[in-house]
């Protein structure tokens, strides 16, 4: 059963999409942090997440797939 489970996260942690994934979540938390220093405060993660998808996601994602 574990080396199941050892399998299944090795195969989800290589693939594509959790790559994907994990890239966006650092950009997000980047742009968290830069815009939490220019407020003063903390901002959050939900409000950095809505904030990053309006205004860069696109972008990024077209850069990404060039």
């Amino acid at each position: 059963m574990e080396t199941t489970r050892v399998n299944f996260t090795e195969l989800v942690k290589n693939s594509v999409l959790y790559k994907e994934f994990s890239a966006e979540r650092e950009e997000i938390l980047s742009h968290k942090w830069i815009e939490s220093e220019k407020a003063g405060y903390d901002i959050g993660f939900e409000r950095a997440l809505v904030d990053w998808i309006l205004k860069y996601r696109s972008a990024w994602r077209a850069k990404r797939q060039c």
